[in-house]
């Protein structure tokens, strides 16, 4: 498949929005993080401007983004409408969470019960993201059981790590807590990535050309001669390629940059006394993300359809 940027933007920096919100939630009901304005309004500044900018950006492939308000209206049959209508609704929650936490300085009682809420709305949300893919069963690199749980801990592994960086930034006395969760959450987000893309490795393919046309028990089936001699929108959308050896490659720099550094420095920051915290935590953020694009880069672009099958994909 073609990897859209708009479509890699907005699945890392709304995810990493999600994570935030539920983290800031959890950490507030857990007396982690003070109820203080100046923090509030920085955290749920940052986290609010990621998934805004995400959900627009997401806009941007399609035909008519003015109409994109109409996806929603089929929330009975699509995951896409699904994922609309909770982005929406999570703003009722977390905004009167946020609105207690910057204006009142309070974070408990009702205001903290809100806060969960929008946790749990948060993480749903990103289900429902991770699910307009892992539905598609004309892709079935994406029609996997591990889509979905990798779109989960990633966003709670970004949204972990970005409070981290607040926390260390206003040098809140609950930093050393968050950074074991991050640390931890960046583990299992390895660990479960690994998993996909061994799951991936050892699939056999779903369809080939002789199980589509039906011809498999006569033989191995081709093609005598292209469908066409110029190129066309399903060619450009769906058959796209990347090379092995590409991959490979770019699979290397998303476990490095955006897990082992992390992980390092986490590690580095809690266990072994370190000076300028605010420095390691930012650049440790920043390559998380460079890799955490070059993760989803190659998770749109190693995706076969099946109707690359009539072009003479072997198989998918």
């Amino acid at each position: 498949m073609h990897p859209a940027k708009s479509v890699i933007f907005f699945t890392t920096a709304s995810g990493a929005g999600y994570g935030m919100l539920a983290w800031l939630a959890v950490f507030a009901w857990a007396d982690l993080l003070p109820a203080d304005r100046l923090f509030g309004l920085v955290a749920f500044g940052l986290a609010f401007v990621l998934v805004v900018g995400g959900l627009l950006s997401s806009t941007f492939h399609l035909g008519h983004p003015e109409r994109a308000w109409r996806a929603m209206s089929q929330w009975k049959s699509s995951w896409l409408s699904r994922e609309g209508l909770a982005a929406v609704l999570t703003f009722i929650p977390t905004g009167l969470f946020a609105a207690s936490w910057v204006f009142l300085e309070d974070h408990g009682g009702l205001a903290g019960y809100l806060g969960l809420l929008g946790a749990l709305m948060s993480l749903v949300t990103v289900y429902f993201t991770s699910m307009i893919y892992a539905s598609l069963k004309a892709i079935p690199a994406w029609s996997n059981r591990w889509t979905p749980p990798a779109y989960l801990i990633l966003s709670l592994a970004t949204g972990a790590l970005l409070v981290a960086v607040m926390a260390g930034m206003f040098a809140l006395s609950g930093l050393a807590v968050l950074l074991k969760v991050a640390f931890v959450a960046l583990v299992f987000g390895l660990v479960i990535k690994l998993i996909y893309w061994a799951s991936r490795n050892s699939a056999a393919p779903v369809s080939t050309s002789g199980t589509a046309t039906g011809l498999e028990p006569f033989g191995k089936v081709g093609l005598i001669e292209a469908p066409h001699t110029e190129s066309n929108y399903l060619l450009e959308e769906m058959g796209f390629k990347v090379a092995r050896k590409h991959a490979s490659k770019l699979r290397q720099i998303a476990i490095s940059l955006g897990f082992v550094v992390p992980l390092a420095v986490l590690a580095m920051m809690i266990w072994l006394p370190v000076q300028g915290h605010v420095f390691w935590l930012v650049a440790s953020t920043l390559s998380c993300s460079a890799g955490l694009i070059a993760e989803r880069w190659l998770f749109f672009a190693e995706a076969k359809h099946v109707v690359t099958l009539y072009y003479g994909n072997e198989g998918v």
